[in-house]
């Protein structure tokens, strides 16, 4: 896509039949709305996976000792958001069931601290039929407003039945 095709206007792409998904390859799909971090996404998403590193629950130790002075999001609680950007950002219709498949090539590029501003721009990189449905892999860049390097950029794999 080039970059004077990129939009700053959050929208998303319909599209009614997953035999039509071939058509999108290389296209950007949509972008999400702006989401912001807050500490207790943070918190909670530590307390469920039982990371509590300092860096991520403790302000106090933060604004002492790490070089952002505030906590910053677990590289994971980013790629949580990855299916509510997907979900944002791109419907397909005709499906009888959806499958996240995993995740591919994941980079985190830039921290992500308490109060940014994160959104979630989606590219269909390829699509393959298989028996019954369409396996596709999306790239996900993670957004963060006002930087220039996004805070993480990684290919979704999922795949669609009808």
């Amino acid at each position: 896509m080039s970059e004077e095709n990129i939009t700053n206007i959050p929208y998303s792409t319909e599209i009614s039949e997953i035999s039509e998904l071939k058509n999108f390859v290389g296209e950007e799909l949509g972008l999400s709305e702006w989401t912001e971090i807050t500490q207790d996404q943070i918190n909670t998403f530590a307390k469920v996976t039982g990371d509590n590193q300092w860096i991520h629950t403790n302000a106090e130790l933060c604004e002492k000792h790490s070089p952002f002075k505030k906590p910053v999001a677990h590289g994971f609680l980013i790629l949580s958001l990855a299916s509510k950007f997907c979900y944002e950002t791109f419907k397909l219709k005709n499906v009888s069931m959806g499958v996240n498949y995993g995740l591919d090539k994941v980079r985190f590029m830039n921290p992500t601290i308490v109060g940014s501003l994160l959104r979630g721009r989606v590219q269909l990189i390829s699509s393959e039929e298989i028996q019954n449905g369409i396996k596709y892999k999306m790239k996900l860049t993670f957004e963060l407003k006002d930087k220039e390097k996004p805070a993480c950029v990684a290919e979704f794999i999922a795949i669609a039945y009808n």
